[in-house]
């Protein structure tokens, strides 16, 4: 499960920061909504007690799937009573988060290499002589 994850959510992060133009801005954009995320998903409390209108949203993100996962890979198999369907549901685990880990691998890549194409040397030199007068 922390392989699938980790390819699963490492990639998406590299394609958001590809996008924004401003490392901060991101962070809090990405971390804003990966909280929020975070809390529909069935992390903190059973999925099963929010709304069900959130089900589905939650489903769609691979913080729900990788929870799920995890949640089977340490708790008993009794716990899985809790859960949605009643069942760990592992081929359905490994399959989202697989798709996922798919659009981030194709989609990371396109986006880096863009990115990369708009920064020049210049601009890397002036960002780190900025870093540098503020640390020192």
């Amino acid at each position: 499960m922390l392989v699938i994850g980790l390819l699963a959510t490492l990639p998406l992060g590299m394609a958001f920061g590809a996008l924004a133009s401003n490392p901060r801005i991101v962070g809090q954009i990405v971390g804003l909504g990966g909280a929020g995320l975070i809390a529909i998903s069935g992390i903190f409390y059973p999925i099963s007690a929010l709304p069900g209108w959130l089900h589905p949203i939650a489903q769609v993100f691979p913080f729900y799937w990788l929870g799920l996962g995890m949640r089977s890979a340490l708790l008993p198999d009794a716990a899985a009573a809790v859960e949605l369907t009643g069942s760990w549901r592992p081929l359905a685990t490994v399959v989202v988060l697989g798709a996922w880990a798919v659009v981030g691998l194709v989609l990371a890549p396109v986006l880096l290499r863009r990115m990369a194409r708009r920064v020049s040397g210049a601009s890397v030199e002036a960002g780190r002589q900025q870093a540098a007068q503020r640390i020192g």
